[in-house]
């Protein structure tokens, strides 16, 4: 039986008609009974629920919990195919709980705190935050939404993170590399600052050093985008092989896409004069010409152990917690050799 017409059914008269109280339909309609309320009771709010078409106002119970079932992602670069299959784990692990809402960062740029204080505004009950500048926490008030930090090297400390072991990728390129007679590598940053960034650099010339080889290190940078880093390849490449560089690694798969664009630019054959190698492994990498040599950093797993893990922190028992650590693997193909 529906509801009068012309007349919003309220919980007050579910509880009428369950014979029970307001609070005790908040907690069955909104699925917290278990162990608080009586299967009778519950069957009869429920039934109730039925006879009369009750439909839960979400909005005004986030206005009276002081917040919404939103979670928002935060990234620099959302665009990006690799945030496709992030959000797709984000989505499975959140599953029918949470809304999520993507908010791209103005400019390309890390998220911030100001970045956060905007998003506030729509009283999330989390956030997911990728790549964050290096002074994010720094920067944020306490007392703010609660948070989890993604490819966030460097934080594991300080909040509730989860971030990729690079090491096993990285050895297993340098390896690769090695093994194909290069000595001398190059290296395109991104132009942002990123800890995540950092570390690929930092670890690649570490593992090479142990293996042999070279990394040029001449601070050459460019945007994440295929435009931007086939610009600037197209300048670099010449100096970085008079410099005796033989193959790039580029710090994400979408400016190896552009070291790729510049050296076809310029006459040059890959692998044969020039091998190219990114991190990512974003689904385009499999159909490049040649297909790209990348270090696989698992996208969804990255989204679905982040969403876990921002569930644990709602929850109260998250934020000691070990970060966890995804593991990276080589993705060898024909822009090297393989």
């Amino acid at each position: 039986m529906a509801g009068p017409v012309g007349r919003r059914v309220t919980a007050a008269m579910v509880a009428r008609r369950a014979g029970t109280s307001v609070s005790t339909v908040s907690l069955v309609v909104n699925g917290k009974s278990r162990g608080r309320v009586s299967a009778v009771i519950t069957e009869r709010v429920r039934a109730a629920v039925e006879e009369l078409g009750y439909v839960v106002d979400h909005a005004a119970s986030s206005l009276a919990r002081g917040t919404t079932d939103l979670v928002v992602l935060l990234a620099p670069d959302l665009p990006n195919p690799y945030f496709g299959r992030v959000t797709t784990g984000i989505r499975e692990a959140l599953g029918s709980r949470h809304q999520l809402m993507l908010s791209v960062i103005e400019g390309g740029e890390q998220p911030g705190a100001d970045d956060v204080r905007r998003v506030a505004a729509f009283r999330p009950a989390g956030l997911l935050v990728h790549a964050p500048s290096p002074t994010f926490l720094d920067d944020l008030e306490p007392g703010g939404p609660p948070l989890v930090l993604m490819d966030a090297p460097g934080f594991e400390g300080r909040a509730a993170t989860v971030t990729f072991d690079l090491e096993p990728g990285v050895r297993a390129l340098v390896a690769h590399l090695a093994e194909a007679g290069h000595t001398v590598l190059a290296y395109l940053e991104g132009s942002t600052p990123s800890a995540t960034f950092t570390v690929r650099r930092e670890l690649l010339a570490r593992v090479a050093a142990e293996h042999g080889l070279r990394v040029l290190d001449d601070g050459t940078r460019a945007g994440l985008t295929l435009d931007a880093a086939a610009d600037v390849g197209t300048e670099a490449l010449p100096r970085w092989r008079a410099a005796g560089a033989t193959a790039v690694v580029a710090a994400a798969d979408t400016m190896a896409y552009g070291v790729l664009a510049a050296a076809h630019r310029l006459g040059l054959a890959v692998p044969g004069d020039i091998a190219v190698a990114g991190f990512d492994d974003l689904p385009y990498s499999q159909v490049t010409a040649p297909s790209l040599t990348s270090v696989a950093l698992p996208a969804e797993e990255l989204g679905r152990a982040a969403a876990q893990r921002l569930a644990a922190v709602l929850a109260g028992d998250g934020d000691g917690a070990a970060a966890p650590l995804l593991p990276s693997r080589l993705a060898a193909r024909a822009s090297t050799g393989a």
